[in-house]
């Protein structure tokens, strides 16, 4: 499912227009990113699941056609837990 199915289905499943289905996933999605950019960042939807921030350590990789090493960079990464509830529905 694509962006705009999910809007289409959003709209379908709330009674409301198209537009209106798209503004609100879009402020679901700003809120979700302002709060994981700030420090302890942390999104919590209970039985749907929890996005949160990691931090990837600093590492060496290679480059997979030429086989040379490479440094990649430390950076902080989104994760998503699925919640108990969410976790049943996809396992039946």
């Amino acid at each position: 499912m694509n962006k705009g199915e999910l809007v289409d289905s959003i709209a379908k499943d709330a009674k409301i227009t198209k537009g209106q289905a798209a503004d609100a996933l879009d402020a679901v999605i700003t809120a979700i990113e302002k709060t994981l950019s700030k420090a302890d960042g942390k999104v919590t939807l209970v039985g749907f699941g929890t996005f949160s921030v990691a931090k990837r350590a600093a590492r060496t990789g290679r480059n997979p056609r030429t086989g040379k090493e490479i440094k990649i960079k430390a950076k902080k990464v989104a994760k998503f837990k699925a919640g108990a509830e969410l976790a049943k529905k996809v396992n039946k």
